[in-house]
């Protein structure tokens, strides 16, 4: 029986091979060289993970909205992880990304994005840009995203993340929401840091019937609420789990408005 040939592939990093093969005079089909599967295990691993952090982690925890179920799926979340952890990108843990900020967990930003409903021709605020990903989500979803961050150097690293993911409908500002909020009117705000009590402000920067996703509250054990603008001065508050959330820098204020 005649052996079947068994293929090399060359990358340009292995010129050497090329060389070794010339001097020898020994067939090319000698070599064996497993770039291109390890590029390609690599990739299903990737595939098979985000599958995984999507139906059973975030689906797990009650997140059965397909349009933000898709938009999970879609978006390479790994990219927004620093790269020091990139092998926990779909871990259902918080991540550390500088200056004593973590992303969410991928369950958490599930639940965000069930409880605000985004809809393509809404404008989205968010405080909180973080790493970007969950900026990333909401600009899929909705028609423009607006992104406010305390820390001026998470931005360039976020919008490099966006631009990769070829998201062109989100503005990035430094600003720090506990002292002034972009003008304008929101149909949704979504909070990515706890507040020690509510701030009206955020409810104030709604359109009528708008959204607002926020954590309130002290650690160990603080609420998770959608609150909705139903009038000039008037909103309703919806509890929708217990959690924890890192706060919002500067997020502990003398409380004002209670739940």
């Amino acid at each position: 029986m005649t052996s079947l040939p068994r293929f090399t592939i060359i990358t340009d990093a292995q010129p050497h091979l090329l060389a070794e093969q010339e001097q020898s005079q020994a067939p090319i089909n000698d070599f064996f060289i497993y770039n291109h599967n390890i590029t390609r295990k690599a990739a299903m691993n990737i595939d098979y993970a985000r599958r995984q952090m999507v139906h059973q982690q975030v689906r797990g925890w009650n997140v059965y909205d397909e349009d933000v179920l898709s938009v999970l799926q879609e978006i390479p979340r790994e990219k927004f992880v620093p790269p020091e952890y990139a092998a926990l990108a779909f871990a259902d843990i918080e991540i550390a990304i500088g200056h004593g900020q973590h992303m969410m967990t991928p369950t958490i930003e599930g639940r965000v994005l069930q409880a605000l409903g985004i809809q393509s021709d809404e404008h989205v605020l968010e405080i909180g840009t973080g790493s970007g990903f969950l900026t990333a989500c909401l600009a899929r979803l909705g028609a423009n995203v607006t992104s406010i961050e305390i820390h001026e150097d998470f931005l360039p690293r976020a919008a490099a993340a966006l631009d990769d993911c070829d998201i062109d409908n989100v503005e990035l500002l430094q600003m720090n929401a506990m002292q002034a909020l972009p003008e304008g009117r929101f149909d949704a705000i979504a909070i990515t840091g706890s507040l020690q009590a509510f701030d009206p402000r955020f409810v104030e920067a709604l359109k009528p019937d708008g959204r607002l996703f926020v954590v309130v509250g002290n650690a160990p054990v603080m609420k998770a609420r959608l609150v909705l603008r139903t009038g000039q001065k008037d909103w309703e508050t919806i509890s929708l789990f217990e959690t924890t959330l890192e706060p919002l820098i500067n997020g502990a204020l003398p409380p004002q408005f209670l739940f």
